[in-house]
């Protein structure tokens, strides 16, 4: 059965996606399956549109419809802060919570020996290159607060050492373990509000 074979393949891709496994990913298929013309489709039209348009900004690797975000784009965010973040749902996150009104630099991850993530496969040199070509006078890493996400802020702080640009990290409010896109907004506001020098 050539149907039944695409629908398990569906399944499959779902059950690869975070926070469903294969039940969940049986019953999500299955209800749009059965509502093809309300989400299914819709859902497929769209998929395919934002896989076509969506790109990350060449500037801080945030996602975006064009070559540089509307963050970026913005003059007013231009205030002399750069807020570095793991990857985009903190970003994110960051922005949901209305706390900060500068720009944002995506590493694009964490230092994890581990998994094979070292210095190089993070965007750190374009961070420096940031810092001299926006007149930033302020990088505030707001990095999650498990062992790779502090590890990293320390390696990054003192990479940035060499430029005289303030180094801050969040303070008050974020666990220790904690990830920033799972907190609430009055959280990332104290943590924000009260940071530290690094």
């Amino acid at each position: 059965m050539e149907t039944h074979r695409d629908i398990e393949a569906l399944i499959g891709m779902m059950a690869r996606l975070p926070g469903l496994g294969p039940r969940s990913a049986r019953r999500a298929v299955l209800h749009l399956v059965k509502r093809r013309d309300t989400q299914l489709l819709p859902l497929a039209e769209l998929m395919t549109e934002v896989g076509r348009a969506v790109r990350t900004c060449l500037n801080c690797g945030n996602l975006a419809t064009g070559d540089i975000c509307g963050i970026c784009a913005t003059e007013t965010r231009a205030n002399g802060q750069i807020c570095v973040v793991e990857d985009v749902a903190d970003l994110w996150a960051m922005e949901r919570a209305h706390v900060f009104e500068g720009r944002y630099h995506v590493l694009g991850g964490t230092l994890s020996p581990l998994d094979d993530v070292g210095p190089d496969d993070l965007a750190i040199p374009k961070l420096r290159d940031r810092i001299a070509a926006e007149g930033v006078d302020e990088v505030i890493l707001a990095l999650n607060a498990t062992v790779e996400g502090q590890t990293t802020a320390h390696y990054v702080s003192r990479e940035l050492a060499p430029t005289g640009v303030r180094v801050s990290g969040l303070a008050q409010g974020v666990p220790v373990g904690g990830e920033l896109d799972y907190l609430d907004d009055g959280t990332l506001r104290a943590a924000l509000s009260s940071r530290k020098p690094f």
